[in-house]
């Protein structure tokens, strides 16, 4: 059994100093997909990660201080794909594929919408052609897990407040129909085919004591193909882990 575990950590050497070292080392995962690293390759501490004992793949986004994406795994993959072969999203780091055989594992960092009007039009359009890329990955690669930060609620049970933010980025009526259509090119929302309960998110505003008070948003995902179905053991969410205004969501799966 694998355990894959998925952490938006909004700055890598910001989470390093909450613990982030110390927390990773007692854990240990058998894979880790790391969104919003914001660093360059170069300032990332390479040396750590490879004293844990994982061989680790980084995509760093051309602005500095922005997005990024890494993978880190215990087991070298058979290949790494870096990017999608789109520049436009390239530049901004946002997915990188590794393969194990016959499964492949992706760490993606989804663009959010919420800083305005440009941003979501750059956010749908991402999304309309991240499902045709997937859709074309998928003819290649059957057996994938898409891990990461998807900047969407995709129903309101994943939202504290559905109401009030119906109208907001990351809870709008287009991005959650993007969402479930997604899921019907035949994709499991993994966490909630093991949870049904509502009051699990895995992300929390800095604002407003919000994670105190457990007002979050559930962003982040472990979205795997239906045949990989029967090798699904368990999801989890780990609100108390706290290095990011994400925390990490587990996934253990037979491969």
């Amino acid at each position: 059994m694998a355990t894959v575990i998925s952490y938006n950590l909004n700055g890598i050497r910001a989470a390093f100093r909450k613990g982030f070292g110390v927390w990773l080392e007692e854990t240990q995962p058998d894979v880790l997909c790391i969104q919003e690293t914001k660093a360059q390759e170069s300032q990332i501490d390479k040396m750590f990660f490879q004293s844990l004992g994982y061989h680790q793949y980084w995509f760093s986004a051309k602005k500095k201080g922005y997005s990024g994406v890494g993978i880190l795994t215990k087991t070298k993959p058979t290949h790494v794909e870096v990017g999608m072969g789109i520049p436009e999203y390239d530049d901004e780091g946002r997915f990188i594929r590794a393969d194990f055989g016959d499964i492949s594992v992706v760490s993606v960092y989804h663009p959010s919408g919420s800083s305005g009007d440009t941003r979501q039009e750059f956010k749908m359009k991402w999304l309309d052609d991240y499902r045709n890329y997937i859709a074309e990955l998928q003819k290649e690669r059957p057996n994938l897990i898409l891990s990461g930060d998807y900047n969407i609620c995709n129903k309101p049970i994943d939202i504290h407040d559905p109401v009030r933010n119906k109208k907001t980025s990351g809870f709008l009526p287009e991005e959650r129909a993007w969402f479930d259509e997604f899921i019907g090119d035949g994709f499991i929302d993994s966490f909630r085919h093991f949870n049904k309960e509502p009051h699990h998110y895995s992300w929390w505003s800095y604002r407003a004591n919000a994670r105190a008070n457990n007002k979050g948003w559930r962003l982040d995902y472990h979205l795997v193909t239906e045949s990989l179905r029967q090798k699904l053991t368990s999801a989890s969410i780990l609100p108390n882990v706290k290095h990011s205004d994400h925390c990490p969501i587990v996934l253990d799966v037979n491969f």
